[in-house]
């Protein structure tokens, strides 16, 4: 017997599995994407705990497949970690970078002063995010606003 030129059950079947095909590729955009903005948000959290954990997110990132709970799973344990100053100072250093270039000699003064001072555990770290959030008033910064290790949501 002939096939018919239009099959419109395995017509069907190919459109279902091309849209399967899709959504799967969608999820894992969206996996990609929901990844990226949970890092964007806790990067520097992450960084003042373990700068080990930090690479192994920033790394896995670059993955073409990646889960969201495998992210969050790694952020709890750097959180798990206890205070290290040299970890947290890592941090600020780093934030500090995107200051560097606008705030006065003062500022750059104060600044490095209270870094120095929470090496020599003479400030507290709460110290060093009200720093930073002085500066921001000054100096908006949408990213650093959002991170959470400075309060943002």
């Amino acid at each position: 017997m002939p096939q018919p030129l239009f099959d419109g059950m395995n017509h069907f079947h190919g459109i279902m599995e091309m849209i399967h095909r899709e959504d799967q590729k969608e999820t894992r955009v969206d996996q990609k994407h929901h990844c990226q903005v949970l890092w964007a948000k806790n990067k520097y959290l992450v960084l003042s705990h373990s700068s080990n954990i930090y690479k192994e997110i920033r790394e896995y990132l670059k993955q073409d497949q990646v889960e969201v709970s495998h992210v969050e799973d790694l952020i709890q344990q750097a959180l798990a970690l206890p205070e290290n100053r040299g970890q947290v100072s890592n941090a600020f250093q780093h934030i500090w970078g995107y200051f560097k270039k606008q705030a006065t000699p003062e500022e750059k003064a104060d600044f490095m002063l209270l870094l120095e001072k929470y090496q020599h555990s003479q400030a507290s770290q709460e110290d060093l995010i009200k720093g930073i959030q002085t500066l921001l008033e000054r100096y908006p910064n949408r990213y650093l606003q959002d991170s959470t290790l400075l309060g943002g949501q």
